[in-house]
């Protein structure tokens, strides 16, 4: 469970098997004198990089790609408040420079995105969590709901209070995934267990999946009414969920990175039971290695257990040791990828 290791042969395969490539390669058509060798640039989401979670997943990436194929990155990150105008010029900057491939990480680059990407054809983009229809447009998506079910399943193995919770970034369809699997894993291993949810903001703007204070209150609230394992879909805001779950030494699940093994949260790492992993990096890769390849990705790729794009990890020897939990897991695991568990997304 540990480690996903074969999203980036899928991926760069399924773009023969399935889904449309373009013509794009090399650089920008604007990328000046052409003498210095540019590659992968990214865009960061709200919290940026630091965030343990969702946008180091993406540097991971762009690190690797970097180290591969010897040419020159870029990463920039979101400004507080920023209007999708920001974001458009964010990302036309990075393609007049002649950086190839330019991927925004998130899915609130998706109308700065779709404005972009059609004034530079020569360019590939990439986006991560929403789907833009382009020539040039790789659609990066993960079926989060899958890891959150085998995250649910854990959790109803660990709890002896009979209560977990979840607690959610950002009032969004794409959290709601998140939930929906949880709670499904949570109720079919045990329909008795209580799941206590809560949204930190309705919109991202409010700090949502920027503010840890806000996700520490929110756990802090639910381990009040006795919740004994928190998972949390939070991104910036998880670190405090994580931190609030150690201080009450119950079990926090981390999220989209194994959190277990970051280093700014190895004073908690003890208290992190397993975490929800989606493999951003390897589907940044992917996209930088079909570029430099000169078959560049495009349409909708689509990661799940199936295909190791999701997964769930067992970094912290503590989770050996609960009972029934990895066999439950494993099961749970098998019933997805042969079908006879269908895990909702609402």
């Amino acid at each position: 469970m540990r480690r996903i290791s074969r999203l980036t042969r899928v991926a760069v395969g399924a773009a023969s098997l399935a889904l449309a490539a373009t013509a794009c390669g090399g650089t920008s058509s604007d990328s000046g004198d052409g003498k210095e060798d540019k590659g992968l640039a990214i865009a960061y989401d709200i919290g940026g990089k630091g965030d343990q979670s969702f946008n180091d997943a993406a540097y991971a990436g762009l690190e690797r790609a970097k180290k591969e194929f010897g040419y020159k990155t870029a990463d920039i990150e979101p400004t507080d408040g920023e209007t999708d105008a920001d974001k458009e010029q964010r990302l036309t900057s990075l393609a007049k420079q002649g950086y190839n491939p330019v991927i925004g990480v998130g899915f609130a680059y998706g109308p700065a995105m779709k404005a972009v990407a059609s004034k530079y054809p020569d360019t590939t983009f990439g986006i991560v969590d929403s789907v833009v229809e382009g020539k040039n447009v790789a659609s990066l998506v993960f079926a989060e709901n899958e890891a959150s079910y085998l995250a649910g399943v854990a959790a109803a193995k660990a709890t002896k209070t009979r209560t977990v919770g979840f607690v959610g970034g950002v009032d969004i369809p794409l959290i709601h995934k998140f939930e929906a699997g949880y709670k499904q894993g949570v109720q079919d291993t045990d329909p008795k267990i209580k799941v206590i949810s809560q949204y930190l903001t309705q919109t991202a703007e409010e700090g949502g999946f920027s503010s840890p204070d806000k996700g520490r209150a929110a756990a802090e609230g639910q381990i009040e009414k006795k919740a004994d394992v928190v998972y949390q879909a939070a991104g910036l805001s998880g670190q405090g969920v994580i931190e609030a779950a150690a201080k009450a030494k119950v079990w926090a699940i981390g999220v989209d990175s194994d959190q277990y093994e970051q280093e700014a949260l190895a004073a908690y790492k003890d208290y992190i039971l397993t975490s929800a992993l989606k493999d951003i990096d390897g589907a940044v890769l992917a996209l930088a290695k079909s570029v430099e390849d000169d078959k560049p990705l495009a349409g909708t790729h689509t990661f799940d257990l199936k295909s190791d794009g999701v997964g769930l990890s067992d970094s912290n020897p503590k989770f050996a040791e609960i009972p029934g939990a990895q066999d439950a897991v494993a099961k749970a695991k098998a019933g997805i990828i042969d079908g006879s568990i269908k895990v909702k997304t609402e």
